[in-house]
Protein backbone atom coordinates (compact mmCIF):
# COMPACT_ATOMS: atom_id res chain seq x y z
CA UNK A 1 0.00 0.00 0.00
CA UNK A 2 1.43 3.65 -0.51
CA UNK A 3 -0.40 6.63 -0.77
CA UNK A 4 -0.26 10.41 -0.64
CA UNK A 5 -2.88 12.54 1.21
CA UNK A 6 -2.35 15.78 3.28
CA UNK A 7 -2.12 15.86 7.27
CA UNK A 8 -4.98 18.50 7.20
CA UNK A 9 -7.45 15.35 5.71
CA UNK A 10 -5.76 12.71 7.41
CA UNK A 11 -5.78 14.52 10.95
CA UNK A 12 -9.71 14.99 10.00
CA UNK A 13 -10.02 11.41 9.32
CA UNK A 14 -8.64 10.08 12.49
CA UNK A 15 -10.79 12.77 14.33
CA UNK A 16 -13.88 11.24 13.44
CA UNK A 17 -12.83 7.11 14.09
CA UNK A 18 -10.08 6.65 16.62
CA UNK A 19 -12.36 7.91 19.45
CA UNK A 20 -14.02 4.64 20.23
CA UNK A 21 -10.74 2.04 20.15
CA UNK A 22 -9.44 0.93 23.66
CA UNK A 23 -7.45 -1.40 24.93
CA UNK A 24 -8.76 -5.16 24.83
CA UNK A 25 -6.49 -7.74 26.34
CA UNK A 26 -8.41 -10.77 24.40
CA UNK A 27 -8.20 -8.70 21.04
CA UNK A 28 -5.61 -6.44 20.63
CA UNK A 29 -6.38 -5.36 17.36
CA UNK A 30 -9.79 -3.52 18.62
CA UNK A 31 -6.91 -0.75 19.66
CA UNK A 32 -5.95 -0.36 15.79
CA UNK A 33 -7.38 1.77 12.36
CA UNK A 34 -7.49 0.49 9.76
CA UNK A 35 -6.25 1.55 6.45
CA UNK A 36 -7.63 0.47 3.43
CA UNK A 37 -6.58 2.00 -0.18
CA UNK A 38 -8.89 1.11 -2.53
CA UNK A 39 -10.88 2.14 -6.32
CA UNK A 40 -9.04 5.22 -5.52
CA UNK A 41 -9.76 5.93 -2.26
CA UNK A 42 -8.16 5.96 1.46
CA UNK A 43 -11.06 4.24 4.15
CA UNK A 44 -10.31 4.42 7.73
CA UNK A 45 -12.34 1.98 9.95
CA UNK A 46 -12.30 1.20 13.71
CA UNK A 47 -14.89 -0.64 16.23
CA UNK A 48 -15.20 -1.86 19.44
CA UNK A 49 -17.52 -5.11 18.04
CA UNK A 50 -20.67 -2.72 19.22
CA UNK A 51 -19.93 0.35 17.43
CA UNK A 52 -17.96 1.00 13.86
CA UNK A 53 -16.93 4.11 12.29
CA UNK A 54 -15.65 4.58 8.90
CA UNK A 55 -14.38 7.58 6.76
CA UNK A 56 -13.49 7.75 3.59
CA UNK A 57 -10.09 10.55 3.18
CA UNK A 58 -9.36 11.76 0.05
CA UNK A 59 -5.75 11.54 -1.30
CA UNK A 60 -3.70 9.74 -4.33
CA UNK A 61 -2.98 6.24 -4.04
CA UNK A 62 -0.35 4.92 -5.96
CA UNK A 63 -0.62 1.00 -4.70
CA UNK A 64 -4.01 -0.70 -3.05
CA UNK A 65 -3.64 -2.44 -0.08
CA UNK A 66 -4.57 -2.03 3.68
CA UNK A 67 -3.20 -2.40 7.11
CA UNK A 68 -4.05 -1.25 10.41
CA UNK A 69 -1.51 0.47 13.16
CA UNK A 70 -2.02 1.66 16.68
CA UNK A 71 -5.51 4.46 16.66
CA UNK A 72 -3.99 6.23 19.72
CA UNK A 73 -0.32 6.53 18.44
CA UNK A 74 -0.85 6.89 14.53
CA UNK A 75 -3.59 10.13 15.47
CA UNK A 76 -1.45 11.20 18.39
CA UNK A 77 1.18 11.48 15.38
CA UNK A 78 -0.54 12.65 12.82
CA UNK A 79 -1.67 15.61 14.82
CA UNK A 80 1.82 16.89 15.53
CA UNK A 81 2.76 17.05 11.72
CA UNK A 82 3.23 20.28 9.83
CA UNK A 83 0.10 21.11 7.74
CA UNK A 84 1.75 19.44 4.07
CA UNK A 85 1.68 16.52 2.12
CA UNK A 86 1.80 13.17 3.99
CA UNK A 87 3.57 9.92 1.98
CA UNK A 88 1.95 6.63 3.62
CA UNK A 89 3.52 3.16 2.44
CA UNK A 90 3.57 -0.17 4.24
CA UNK A 91 7.02 -1.58 4.61
CA UNK A 92 8.04 -4.50 6.34
CA UNK A 93 5.03 -5.02 8.72
CA UNK A 94 5.72 -0.95 8.91
CA UNK A 95 3.80 1.99 8.01
CA UNK A 96 6.24 4.72 7.18
CA UNK A 97 5.57 8.02 7.43
CA UNK A 98 7.10 11.18 5.49
CA UNK A 99 6.35 14.61 5.64
CA UNK A 100 8.81 17.43 5.06
CA UNK A 101 12.11 16.40 6.98
CA UNK A 102 10.34 14.16 9.41
CA UNK A 103 9.96 10.21 9.12
CA UNK A 104 8.64 7.82 11.07
CA UNK A 105 8.02 4.00 11.08
CA UNK A 106 4.92 2.78 13.34
CA UNK A 107 4.70 -0.92 13.07
CA UNK A 108 1.39 -2.65 13.09
CA UNK A 109 -0.68 -6.07 11.94
CA UNK A 110 -2.13 -7.45 9.07
CA UNK A 111 -5.71 -6.10 8.05
CA UNK A 112 -6.72 -9.67 7.71
CA UNK A 113 -7.12 -10.13 11.89
CA UNK A 114 -9.27 -7.00 11.83
CA UNK A 115 -12.88 -7.84 12.55
CA UNK A 116 -15.65 -7.01 9.83
CA UNK A 117 -17.77 -4.12 10.01
CA UNK A 118 -21.41 -5.22 9.23
CA UNK A 119 -22.81 -3.64 6.40
CA UNK A 120 -26.91 -2.42 6.17
CA UNK A 121 -28.76 -2.51 2.81
CA UNK A 122 -28.61 1.55 2.00
CA UNK A 123 -32.52 1.39 0.57
CA UNK A 124 -34.66 3.73 1.43
CA UNK A 125 -33.18 5.62 4.17
CA UNK A 126 -34.74 8.08 6.80
CA UNK A 127 -33.22 11.58 6.22
CA UNK A 128 -33.40 14.64 8.18
CA UNK A 129 -31.16 17.60 9.06
CA UNK A 130 -27.87 17.40 11.21
CA UNK A 131 -28.82 20.69 13.26
CA UNK A 132 -32.54 19.58 13.90
CA UNK A 133 -30.80 16.02 14.84
CA UNK A 134 -27.99 16.95 17.16
CA UNK A 135 -30.33 19.36 18.70
CA UNK A 136 -32.94 16.59 19.48
CA UNK A 137 -30.80 14.06 20.51
CA UNK A 138 -29.54 16.52 22.68
CA UNK A 139 -32.55 17.68 24.40
CA UNK A 140 -33.82 14.17 25.45
CA UNK A 141 -30.17 11.91 25.99
CA UNK A 142 -29.72 13.85 29.92
CA UNK A 143 -32.72 11.33 30.62
CA UNK A 144 -31.84 7.80 29.87
CA UNK A 145 -31.71 5.49 32.55
CA UNK A 146 -27.99 3.96 33.96
CA UNK A 147 -29.62 1.51 34.86
CA UNK A 148 -28.17 -2.01 33.61
CA UNK A 149 -31.22 -4.20 34.73
CA UNK A 150 -33.33 -2.72 32.48
CA UNK A 151 -31.27 -2.13 29.50
CA UNK A 152 -34.52 -1.04 27.28
CA UNK A 153 -34.18 2.02 28.80
CA UNK A 154 -30.74 1.99 28.97
CA UNK A 155 -30.78 4.09 25.31
CA UNK A 156 -32.69 6.56 23.31
CA UNK A 157 -36.41 5.34 21.73
CA UNK A 158 -36.20 6.45 17.98
CA UNK A 159 -39.39 6.34 16.15
CA UNK A 160 -40.07 6.91 12.87
CA UNK A 161 -43.41 7.73 11.29
CA UNK A 162 -44.38 9.28 8.37
CA UNK A 163 -43.18 12.78 8.16
CA UNK A 164 -41.24 13.05 11.80
CA UNK A 165 -38.90 11.67 13.93
CA UNK A 166 -39.68 11.31 17.76
CA UNK A 167 -36.78 11.14 20.04
CA UNK A 168 -37.73 9.83 23.80
CA UNK A 169 -36.04 9.08 26.85
CA UNK A 170 -36.69 8.09 30.56
CA UNK A 171 -34.96 6.47 33.31
CA UNK A 172 -38.66 5.94 34.89
CA UNK A 173 -38.29 9.02 37.46
CA UNK A 174 -38.39 11.61 34.46
CA UNK A 175 -38.84 11.50 30.41
CA UNK A 176 -38.34 13.57 27.35
CA UNK A 177 -39.50 13.93 24.28
CA UNK A 178 -38.59 15.76 20.96
CA UNK A 179 -40.08 15.58 17.37
CA UNK A 180 -38.10 16.96 14.45
CA UNK A 181 -39.58 16.33 10.88
CA UNK A 182 -37.74 13.97 8.35
CA UNK A 183 -36.74 15.15 4.89
CA UNK A 184 -37.32 11.41 3.68
CA UNK A 185 -39.15 8.76 4.92
CA UNK A 186 -38.66 4.77 4.28
CA UNK A 187 -42.15 3.46 3.39
CA UNK A 188 -42.86 1.67 6.63
CA UNK A 189 -42.85 3.07 9.91
CA UNK A 190 -40.46 1.70 12.63
CA UNK A 191 -38.53 1.78 15.75
CA UNK A 192 -35.61 1.38 17.43
CA UNK A 193 -33.28 1.96 20.63
CA UNK A 194 -30.32 3.18 20.02
CA UNK A 195 -27.66 3.05 22.91
CA UNK A 196 -26.38 6.08 24.87
CA UNK A 197 -22.58 5.32 23.77
CA UNK A 198 -24.19 5.19 20.16
CA UNK A 199 -25.39 8.73 20.18
CA UNK A 200 -22.24 10.16 22.50
CA UNK A 201 -20.29 9.46 19.96
CA UNK A 202 -22.34 10.24 16.77
CA UNK A 203 -22.61 13.78 18.76
CA UNK A 204 -18.87 14.42 19.23
CA UNK A 205 -18.36 13.20 15.59
CA UNK A 206 -21.38 16.05 13.92
CA UNK A 207 -20.41 18.88 16.62
CA UNK A 208 -16.46 18.79 15.09
CA UNK A 209 -17.34 18.77 11.70
CA UNK A 210 -19.65 21.63 12.45
CA UNK A 211 -16.59 23.18 14.37
CA UNK A 212 -14.40 22.76 11.32
CA UNK A 213 -17.24 23.98 8.61
CA UNK A 214 -17.68 27.17 10.63
CA UNK A 215 -14.26 28.43 10.88
CA UNK A 216 -14.02 27.09 6.85
CA UNK A 217 -17.01 28.14 5.44
CA UNK A 218 -20.23 30.31 6.28
CA UNK A 219 -22.98 27.33 4.53
CA UNK A 220 -25.77 26.72 6.17
CA UNK A 221 -25.70 23.77 7.83
CA UNK A 222 -29.34 23.12 7.54
CA UNK A 223 -28.69 22.39 4.09
CA UNK A 224 -26.58 19.35 5.13
CA UNK A 225 -28.95 15.67 5.67
CA UNK A 226 -27.94 12.86 8.50
CA UNK A 227 -29.38 9.64 6.33
CA UNK A 228 -30.31 6.78 8.77
CA UNK A 229 -30.55 3.39 7.65
CA UNK A 230 -32.26 -0.04 9.41
CA UNK A 231 -31.06 -3.28 9.81
CA UNK A 232 -31.81 -6.24 11.68
CA UNK A 233 -30.56 -5.49 14.99
CA UNK A 234 -28.35 -2.45 13.19
CA UNK A 235 -28.60 0.61 12.77
CA UNK A 236 -26.37 3.03 10.40
CA UNK A 237 -25.96 7.11 10.45
CA UNK A 238 -24.50 8.36 7.22
CA UNK A 239 -23.60 11.76 6.61
CA UNK A 240 -20.67 13.47 4.00
CA UNK A 241 -17.91 10.24 4.08
CA UNK A 242 -18.67 8.78 7.49
CA UNK A 243 -20.75 5.98 8.32
CA UNK A 244 -21.48 4.77 11.97
CA UNK A 245 -22.97 1.67 12.24
CA UNK A 246 -24.38 0.32 15.97
CA UNK A 247 -26.37 -2.30 17.31
CA UNK A 248 -29.36 -1.73 18.70
CA UNK A 249 -30.93 -2.32 21.96
CA UNK A 250 -33.43 -5.85 21.81
CA UNK A 251 -36.32 -5.33 24.60
CA UNK A 252 -40.02 -3.34 24.39
CA UNK A 253 -40.24 0.34 25.13
CA UNK A 254 -42.22 1.75 27.92
CA UNK A 255 -45.18 2.77 26.58
CA UNK A 256 -44.63 6.29 27.96
CA UNK A 257 -47.57 8.21 26.08
CA UNK A 258 -49.95 6.85 28.57
CA UNK A 259 -48.07 8.58 31.71
CA UNK A 260 -48.48 11.94 29.69
CA UNK A 261 -51.14 14.01 31.51
CA UNK A 262 -54.04 14.79 29.04
CA UNK A 263 -55.13 17.49 31.23
CA UNK A 264 -53.92 20.48 34.54
CA UNK A 265 -55.04 21.94 37.29
CA UNK A 266 -52.34 24.55 37.24
CA UNK A 267 -50.76 26.37 34.46
CA UNK A 268 -48.17 28.81 34.57
CA UNK A 269 -45.60 30.98 32.19
CA UNK A 270 -42.35 32.66 33.68
CA UNK A 271 -38.79 33.27 32.27
CA UNK A 272 -36.97 30.18 31.70
CA UNK A 273 -33.47 32.20 33.11
CA UNK A 274 -35.84 33.67 35.94
CA UNK A 275 -36.92 30.13 37.28
CA UNK A 276 -33.68 28.65 36.64
CA UNK A 277 -31.86 30.87 39.06
CA UNK A 278 -34.66 30.15 41.49
CA UNK A 279 -34.23 26.69 41.83
CA UNK A 280 -30.56 27.23 42.11
CA UNK A 281 -30.74 28.87 44.88
CA UNK A 282 -33.50 26.99 46.85
CA UNK A 283 -31.48 23.85 45.63
CA UNK A 284 -28.17 25.13 47.79
CA UNK A 285 -30.57 23.99 50.96
CA UNK A 286 -31.63 20.73 49.70
CA UNK A 287 -30.69 17.26 51.12
CA UNK A 288 -28.31 15.41 49.97
CA UNK A 289 -29.03 12.29 48.79
CA UNK A 290 -32.80 13.45 48.22
CA UNK A 291 -32.06 16.66 46.11
CA UNK A 292 -35.77 17.90 46.93
CA UNK A 293 -37.36 20.98 46.61
CA UNK A 294 -40.82 22.64 47.83
CA UNK A 295 -42.56 24.09 44.95
CA UNK A 296 -45.52 26.31 45.55
CA UNK A 297 -47.49 28.18 43.04
CA UNK A 298 -49.41 31.57 43.97
CA UNK A 299 -52.06 32.61 41.42
CA UNK A 300 -53.14 35.78 43.11
CA UNK A 301 -49.64 37.03 43.87
CA UNK A 302 -48.94 36.00 40.09
CA UNK A 303 -45.85 34.15 41.35
CA UNK A 304 -44.21 30.93 42.46
CA UNK A 305 -41.74 30.07 44.86
CA UNK A 306 -38.94 27.21 45.37
CA UNK A 307 -37.51 26.91 49.09
CA UNK A 308 -36.12 23.73 50.71
CA UNK A 309 -34.76 22.76 54.39
CA UNK A 310 -31.93 21.20 55.54
CA UNK A 311 -31.03 20.59 59.07
CA UNK A 312 -28.04 20.85 58.65
CA UNK A 313 -27.24 23.65 56.55
CA UNK A 314 -30.47 26.13 57.08
CA UNK A 315 -33.17 26.81 54.97
CA UNK A 316 -33.54 29.02 51.76
CA UNK A 317 -36.40 30.11 49.40
CA UNK A 318 -36.32 32.26 46.14
CA UNK A 319 -39.86 33.83 44.07
CA UNK A 320 -40.25 34.89 40.89
CA UNK A 321 -43.26 36.05 38.57
CA UNK A 322 -45.19 34.20 36.58
CA UNK A 323 -48.84 34.07 34.81
CA UNK A 324 -51.04 31.72 36.59
CA UNK A 325 -53.79 30.24 34.87
CA UNK A 326 -56.14 28.23 37.38
CA UNK A 327 -55.35 27.15 41.01
CA UNK A 328 -52.83 27.48 43.73
CA UNK A 329 -50.91 24.35 44.16
CA UNK A 330 -48.02 22.72 45.06
CA UNK A 331 -45.43 20.01 44.81
CA UNK A 332 -41.83 18.45 45.84
CA UNK A 333 -39.35 18.14 43.47
CA UNK A 334 -36.02 16.40 42.47
CA UNK A 335 -34.06 20.30 41.93
CA UNK A 336 -31.87 18.13 39.28
CA UNK A 337 -34.08 16.74 37.42
CA UNK A 338 -36.07 20.40 37.47
CA UNK A 339 -33.28 21.68 36.34
CA UNK A 340 -32.08 19.17 33.41
CA UNK A 341 -35.16 20.07 32.00
CA UNK A 342 -34.91 23.95 31.94
CA UNK A 343 -31.44 23.83 30.86
CA UNK A 344 -32.61 22.03 28.11
CA UNK A 345 -35.84 24.38 26.84
CA UNK A 346 -34.57 25.98 24.35
CA UNK A 347 -36.90 29.21 24.60
CA UNK A 348 -36.63 32.29 26.52
CA UNK A 349 -40.23 31.45 28.34
CA UNK A 350 -41.21 28.55 29.23
CA UNK A 351 -45.04 26.70 30.37
CA UNK A 352 -45.28 24.70 33.58
CA UNK A 353 -48.55 22.46 34.27
CA UNK A 354 -49.75 20.42 36.98
CA UNK A 355 -52.20 18.50 38.72
CA UNK A 356 -51.52 17.95 42.32
CA UNK A 357 -48.51 16.29 44.49
CA UNK A 358 -49.21 13.11 43.55
CA UNK A 359 -48.89 13.51 39.53
CA UNK A 360 -45.98 14.03 37.08
CA UNK A 361 -45.34 17.74 35.68
CA UNK A 362 -44.53 18.95 32.73
CA UNK A 363 -42.26 21.67 30.69
CA UNK A 364 -43.29 23.02 27.39
CA UNK A 365 -41.44 25.16 25.36
CA UNK A 366 -43.22 28.29 25.01
CA UNK A 367 -42.97 31.85 22.41
CA UNK A 368 -44.41 34.81 22.00
CA UNK A 369 -47.04 35.54 19.25
CA UNK A 370 -48.98 39.01 19.36
CA UNK A 371 -48.04 39.59 22.81
CA UNK A 372 -49.12 35.93 24.18
CA UNK A 373 -47.29 32.89 25.29
CA UNK A 374 -47.94 29.85 23.42
CA UNK A 375 -46.46 26.41 23.44
CA UNK A 376 -43.75 25.22 20.97
CA UNK A 377 -44.91 21.65 19.80
CA UNK A 378 -42.62 19.56 19.63
CA UNK A 379 -40.49 19.09 23.01
CA UNK A 380 -42.21 17.93 26.50
CA UNK A 381 -40.68 17.07 30.17
CA UNK A 382 -42.02 15.14 32.56
CA UNK A 383 -41.02 15.05 35.92
CA UNK A 384 -42.29 12.68 38.62
CA UNK A 385 -42.87 14.31 42.38
CA UNK A 386 -41.08 13.04 44.93
CA UNK A 387 -43.47 11.63 47.47
CA UNK A 388 -43.98 12.76 50.97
Amino acid sequence: MKLTCTQENLNQGLFVVSHITSKNINLPILSNVLLEAKDGILKLATTNLEIGITCVVRGKIETEGSFTVQSKLFSDFISLLPSDKVEVEVKDQSLVLKCQKSKTKIKGQEAAEFPLIPKINKKEPFVCGINSFVNAVSQVIFAVSGNETRPEIGGVFFNFNKNSLVLAATDSYRLAEKVIETKKTAKEEASVIVPTRTLQELLRILSGLKRAKTETTEADENTDNLEIYLGENQILFSFDNIELISRTIEGQYPNYRQIIPTEYKTKFIAETSAFQKAVKTASLFSKSGVFDVNFEIFKKDKEAELSAVNSQTGEGSARFETEVEGEDNKIVINYRYLLDGLQNISSEKVIFEMTNDASPCILRQAKEENGEAKVTPGYLYIIMPIKQ
